[in-house]
């Protein structure tokens, strides 16, 4: 019956309830033709309570995946407010470039230019994943968006694109809004045209009243906050109230740097023994001549003077009856205090510290005590950047058990392991310190003195260097094997005599079979003949009768009177068929016949 279904069914089952890797609820029967027939009346009675236990855990099993469904209701409006909030909070620097970091550390290129390392025991596997992570997925690309996506709602939906016979060959971004998770046991909303319970894992796009399953949607959540199951917790929620508050208060403290800030002036109109009932008329209209412009009404052609609330920068005019009065003309100065931000940054403090983020890579403040303090953060960040990590080596490891699956590899599902790299030097560089100190106190433990060592090579390894029995048993075989390997090795040169790596150079440049032993070999020609004068022996004869002619007046014979000079040219590669160089001399030859030819054809 199996060997009849698809590869869709066969991914559905891998993938869906009755597969050995998910959570399927226990399934409990207490019935008389369940109960052991026996003639052992204890025996009986034992399992008959075994039996009534058993459905009675069964029953507990349901009331807590209703618990669960009825939380993921209520929680439903929850998370659409709060992707709300991470729609605005989207807008504050400091929010976005926090963001921007945890997408750029958790997706650091290694030292090849790949964000994604791909290890397996099987080449070929490897070579598959490549593809399909590099090339039809385009991860270089992809997965910074995807993981900031990831932190900034806490969770991301992406659709894949499956083939029967090519596997995934592309993927699409959903919109995380409007995406539900159902988890086995919730029922699906009559609004998705099924009211039955889920019984897998479903994926419902809300708007577009489409279903998909478990293998079809890659969900890269956080998890971090059990009330928000099956939702992850994205990193800005511990930011949300204090971003409020932030909000809040730069609100505030621009309004009063708008109001207080503008310096006013007061003028001090005398106005004598003047009627008290005529003073406010005579201040205004005094006022009228330093504020008010008569405006023109264009359709009716009367003038407006009606008075405007009073602006920030409008002066004030006060009658005085005191014509001693000094400085008829004073100017209020402005808001004195504006550089007091003490309660901006203390609410700035907070939301750094909600987004887990050193502030000195946000800019806030300088790196202090020659940088040791930065590193002593950047260690802490680097665990904040390897959680998000492993949640997203989490469902990439879905994405390539996926393709694997349908191209048949299905008994090669776990060999291979993804992994990203750490953006923190630093953390390696302690682990590496730490594991310096571990050898130097494993060297001082098992260095005998007096002949007795302070503990045995077993106990040190197992206590300081954290080998189980196992490991240890491990590695003394393989120091077995390496000091076997290390003795083939010392005979190398008896074995081998010859590698041929060298046998192109020898054949140019090195002695002839007719040469006698000891000759050396000129650069770029044919060794001369005779003696050796160099090392001792007769000089070379002075006659060049057998080199092509006479030798020319100094002495020394030319380079074009050798003709058989050797000019071979050594190739880089399998250019000529096979021929690994090439006989210049063939083709000067070649050239001299072909200028005899034409001295024949012109001097005709």
């Amino acid at each position: 019956m199996a060997d009849n279904l698809t590869v869709w069914q066969r991914l559905t089952r891998v993938f869906g309830p009755d597969s050995t890797l998910s959570q399927q609820p226990p399934v409990y029967k207490f019935d008389k033709k369940e109960l052991l027939k026996t003639d052992n009346k204890e025996e009986f009675e034992k399992q008959k309570l075994q039996a009534q236990q058993s459905y009675y855990l069964g029953q507990q099993w349901a009331k807590i995946e209703n618990n669960l469904y009825t939380q993921a209701i209520y929680y439903e409006p929850t998370r659409l407010a709060s992707y709300y909030d991470y729609e605005s909070m989207e807008y504050t620097p400091e929010i976005s470039t926090a963001l921007d970091i945890y997408a750029e550390e958790s997706t650091t290129t290694n030292e090849d230019g790949f964000i994604l390392q791909i290890y397996s025991e099987s080449s070929r596997i490897k070579g598959v994943l490549a593809d399909l992570f590099n090339n039809r997925l385009d991860i270089n690309t992809n997965l910074p968006m995807w993981t900031r996506n990831t932190c900034k709602y806490g969770d991301n939906f992406v659709y894949l694109k499956l083939d029967p016979e090519k596997g995934i060959v592309g993927c699409q971004q959903l919109p995380n809004i409007e995406i539900e998770r159902l988890e086995r046991g919730m029922k699906v909303k009559p609004a998705h045209n099924t009211s039955e319970e889920a019984r897998a894992l479903k994926f419902v796009w809300k708007v577009k009243d489409m279903e998909f399953n478990t293998w079809e949607v890659a969900h890269f959540r956080l998890l971090g906050d059990d009330r928000k199951l099956p939702y992850g917790t994205s990193m800005l929620e511990k930011a949300r109230r204090v971003w409020k508050q932030l909000l809040l208060s730069e609100d505030a403290m621009l309004i009063y740097r708008t109001s207080r800030a503008p310096e006013r002036r007061v003028f001090k109109i005398y106005v004598g023994n003047m009627d008290d009932k005529d003073v406010e008329p005579y201040i205004q209209r005094i006022a009228n001549k330093f504020k008010r412009d008569q405006v023109v009404d264009p359709k009716t052609g009367n003038v407006d003077l009606r008075m405007n609330q009073m602006a920030v920068d409008q002066d004030f005019f006060i009658p005085v009856r005191d014509p001693a009065q000094a400085s008829p003309i004073e100017t209020l100065a402005g808001a004195q205090n504006l550089s007091e931000i003490a309660d901006i940054e203390y609410i700035q403090k907070k939301l750094v510290t909600a987004l887990r983020v050193p502030k000195a890579f946000l800019g806030f403040e300088e790196a202090v005590g020659d940088g040791k303090n930065l590193a002593l953060q950047d260690i802490r960040f680097a665990r904040t950047i390897n959680r998000i990590q492993k949640s997203m080596i989490q469902e990439l490891n879905k994405i390539a058990i996926i393709h694997l699956f349908i191209l048949g590899f299905e008994d090669e599902l776990t060999n291979f392991t993804l992994g990203l790299t750490n953006p923190s030097t630093q953390a390696d560089l302690l682990k590496i310190d730490t594991w310096k100190e571990k050898m130097l106190l494993y060297k001082d433990a098992v260095t005998s003195i007096e002949g007795i060592a302070p503990v045995s090579i077993t106990w040190a390894k197992k206590h300081i260097l954290g080998f189980s029995d196992e490991e240890i048993k491990l590695d003394l075989q393989q120091q077995r094997i390496e000091k076997a390997v290390g003795a083939e090795l010392t005979k190398t040169p008896e074995v081998i005599i010859n590698t041929g790596i060298f046998d192109n150079i020898d054949k140019l440049y090195g002695k002839k079979p007719s040469e006698p032993a000891g000759t050396p070999a000129p650069e770029g020609g044919e060794p001369p003949e005779g003696g050796l004068s160099d090392l001792g022996g007769p000089p070379p004869p002075s006659g060049g009768e057998e080199l092509g002619g006479p030798p020319p007046p100094g002495g020394e014979l030319a380079p074009e009177s050798i003709l058989d000079r050797d000019m071979n040219l050594i190739l880089e590669g399998d250019m000529t068929n096979g021929t690994e160089e090439i006989d210049l001399s063939k083709g000067r030859k070649s050239l001299l016949e072909i200028e005899n030819k034409l001295d024949e054809l012109l001097n005709k």
